[in-house]
Formats: C-alpha cells, structure tokens, sequence
C-alpha cells in the first residue's frame, strides 16, 4: 500500500534537517514537490535526509533535486545507497545536453526514402518466399496424408468466406453485366450492328468481369477476415500458444483458410458469370428488345463453352494468390492495433493489386495460344 509523501523540518543546534517520509514516487507526490521548493527556498545549509523514504522512483528523484537546485549552498543530502544511485543517475540525465534533430531535406531525404524502400522491397519478398515455402509444405502433406486438414474448420471457412458472399457478387456482376449491355447497346447500333451486343456481353462476362468481379470482392471481403482474424490471434498471443502446445499455426489456420476459398471460388465466378449474363439480357431486351430466346440463341452459337472455361481456369489461381497474400499479412502482425490496421490495409491492395495482375498475365497467355 502507498504512503504519501511528505516531510518535515528538524532543528538541532547545528542546523535544519529536511526530513523526507513516505514513498515519492509519481502516483503518491501530489503537490509534495511544490512545497518542497517553497520549503527550500531562500535557506541556507540546510541538510536533507532521505533514509526514512520508502519508495523512491525517477519522478520523486527528479522533484527532490529540483528543489535543491539554484542554492547558494547546496544542501547536503543524507540517503541509502540505492536512492543515492537514483538521484545521481537523474541529475546525470538532466543535466545532460539534449539531444540535436537533424533535419535532413532535399535529395538526401529523397535517396534515404528510397533505400528504405529498396530494402523493404527486398524484405518482403523473402518473408514471401519464406511463407509460400511453408504453405507448399502444408498443403503437400495434406495431399499425402487427408487426415492432417481440419475439414470442419476448412467448411466453416469456405461458407463464411464464399457462401455467403453470393449476394454481393451475384448483385455487383448483375449491374456490370447491365453496364457491359448498355454500352454494347449504345455504340454497336451506331453502326447498325446491335445485334454484337449478345456476344460483347457474353465474351466480357464470361471470359474477364465474372472472375475478375469475383476476385476483387474475394480480395476486400475475404482477405482482410483472414488477415484480421490471424492478426487478432496474433496479437493475444495465441498463435505463441499453439506453437508450445505443438500445433502448427499453417496446418491450423493457413490451410483451411486455403482450402475453404479454393473450394467456393469456381463456384462464386459461375454465380457471376449468371448475373451478369442477366444484367446484360435485361438491358439488351429492354433497349434493343431481342428477347431471352434470341439471346440465349446467339449466346451459344456464337459465344459457346471455350469462353465459360477459359474464365473459370484462372479461378484457382486467384483463389490461392487471395488467400495466400491474406494469411500471409495476418502472419506478419505485430504486438499493437496500429500494426493490424496497417497488414489489413496491405491484405486488401496487395490481394486486389494480384487479381488484376493474373487476369492480365492470363489474357497475354491466350493471346499467344490464340484462344
């Protein structure tokens, strides 16, 4: 239990003795410190006794030399050897010169800007390296031994991650399919050839905006859970928890976070790529008025499967890369929220930032098969 600071002055025949009491430590002094000054001030040879304080820390330190400072004659001060240390440490730090700020500008701050940036570059992609190493590893003895996954975990995530985001992306792919028709709509009858817009739409839905349109939504949906969720376990220490009891952390959350969105992914884009053929038919028979039949006529004469497929095989791709580049930042937080806010933020552009790289890497990729 705290003691509250105080003191008292003692008068001998020889001279007066500040007497200190209590613990001065920063939650008990109050306005202790004031009255000491006020106590000091103005005398002359005056001693101080701290041998009945307590408990003395760096802020109690600090308020007792400040008190002695600016005398004719310093007092002297009579103390144990451990709060004698303190009080010599403190002046010590007070007195000593402050510290001088550097300001750099111009191009020497622009280059240090970019070394670090350089080298944080450099860090990333080895602690990438490092984490796909790892996944590689989980997932291949996965393979050779099915029993190591947690199914029930990995079916939990793949409802939460890709069930239930059907409305948002059956409602977004609608609305693009919309836009993609009325475009379509719009200029191909300036040229009196309406009837492209079937195609326009089917190639666009099937073959890029269904997959991409699934994997962006994946990207801001699923990949901050994933990296919110691996963080906040992060940060409570629970992941340090599971690795003194022998778990995994890859096998217990990485994997059926992988697993769960490799699984509802080629399932979401076959769910974009129906509303957005929806939203398209919609607006094509409402401005154009070719009707469901005339649509779905020329949707499969002209368009066929190879486009429905040539979309689908990138959706294992981005469902690996989202959920990957998601667990892997979750991985990377530290001890404080700022830490978390920062790895979710870099989850989401990372992850969106991919989606749209292999799309793009895939389009070269059948340009050069001529598919």
């Amino acid at each position: 239990m705290d003691r509250p600071a105080d003191f008292r002055v003692e008068e001998t025949a020889e001279r007066h003795t500040l007497v200190l009491t209590g613990d001065w430590v920063a939650t008990v002094i109050n306005n202790e410190d004031s009255r000491l000054i006020t106590a000091l001030a103005g005398t002359r040879g005056i001693g101080i006794d701290l041998r009945r304080v307590r408990r003395c820390d760096t802020a109690g330190a600090y308020a007792i030399l400040k008190a002695a400072e600016g005398r004719a004659e310093g007092p002297e001060i009579e103390a144990r050897p451990e709060t004698r240390r303190l009080l010599e440490l403190v002046d010590s730090a007070k007195r000593a010169p402050p510290t001088p700020v550097v300001r750099r500008r111009g191009f020497y701050e622009l280059a240090d800007r970019i070394g670090r940036g350089v080298v944080d570059v450099f860090a990333n992609a080895t602690d990438t390296l490092i984490f796909l190493g790892h996944l590689l590893v989980t997932v291949g003895r996965a393979f050779v031994n099915p029993t190591r996954v947690r199914w029930a975990a990995a079916f939990n995530q793949a409802e939460n991650a890709g069930l239930d985001a059907i409305p948002i992306v059956a409602i977004t792919s609608f609305f693009i399919g919309a836009v993609v028709g009325l475009i379509g709509a719009n200029m191909l009858t300036q040229f009196g050839a309406q009837v492209f817009a079937v195609e326009l739409v089917g190639i666009a839905v099937l073959r890029e905006f269904g997959i991409l349109i699934t994997a962006v939504l994946l990207a801001g949906r699923s990949a901050s859970a994933f990296t919110a969720e691996i963080g906040a376990m992060k940060m409570n220490q629970e992941i340090d928890a599971m690795q003194v009891m022998g778990v995994d952390p890859f096998d217990a959350l990485v994997l059926p976070r992988f697993l769960g969105l490799l699984f509802t992914i080629p399932l979401l884009a076959f769910v974009a790529d129906l509303a957005g053929m929806a939203g398209g038919l919609t607006v094509i028979w409402t401005v154009l008025g070719y009707g469901p039949t005339f649509f779905f006529n020329r949707l499969l004469d002209n368009v066929g499967y190879t486009h429905f497929w040539l979309g689908m095989y990138k959706a294992p791709v981005m469902a690996m890369v989202i959920a990957g580049i998601g667990c892997r930042q979750g991985m990377e937080v530290g001890g404080d929220v700022q830490s978390l806010g920062q790895r979710v933020t870099a989850s989401v552009v990372q992850a969106i930032f991919a989606a749209i790289l292999i799309d793009a890497i895939f389009a070269l990729i059948y340009m050069q098969l001529d598919v």
